[in-house]
């Protein structure tokens, strides 16, 4: 794993570089599609987000500063912010399709039976991360499906790392006990 600063600079080269941009996207793209799908909770919805962070990261990609923030930091805030801009437009607590149970790209091997009891523990524990408050979901969201560092979590929270940790220690129990109890 590269580490903050090759992102920094490769962002600040993508600017210019196709290549340099393609591995930026490649690196962050299953990252971002699993911090926004674990928020929509639909393939659909997510597909359609992710695109959106892209072309803005795009857009904006010579704005970007790295005194100010990790270029994960800045990637991750447009993906929030993409987010956000689709709950304003989309019924809160819409219920998820049937179809959106079923990955069509899982491999042939993977039959429909293994999917849905894949599903079913999907479904378990996002219904256990709805339980949690909006900061311990974001920051479990971050640290698990986003594959992010605590340091990375704590700029793009504004918060201390001490305090990312011990929230997430604490939240790692508390979602422990709701996925127990259910």
């Amino acid at each position: 794993m590269q580490d903050i600063n090759y992102y920094n600079m490769l962002a600040q080269r993508a600017t210019t570089d196709e290549e340099a941009f393609e591995e930026l996207y490649e690196h962050f793209f299953p990252r971002v599609y699993n911090f926004v799908y674990t928020r929509v909770k639909n393939s659909a919805d997510a597909d359609d987000i992710t695109s959106i962070t892209f072309v803005k990261m795009n857009e904006n990609l010579e704005r970007y500063n790295p005194t100010q923030a990790a270029f994960s930091t800045w990637l991750f805030r447009i993906a929030t912010n993409s987010i956000i801009d689709h709950a304003r437009h989309v019924e809160k607590n819409q219920e998820t399709e049937w179809e959106d149970f079923f990955d069509p790209a899982a491999p042939e091997y993977q039959e429909p039976e293994a999917q849905a009891l894949e599903k079913e523990g999907h479904r378990e524990l996002f219904a256990a991360l709805d339980k949690l408050n909006e900061r311990e979901r974001r920051i479990v969201e971050l640290r698990y499906f986003s594959d992010m560092d605590t340091r990375s979590i704590a700029e793009i929270l504004m918060m201390s790392e001490a305090n990312v940790r011990t929230t997430l220690h604490r939240t790692l129990a508390k979602l422990k006990k709701i996925l127990t109890d259910m």
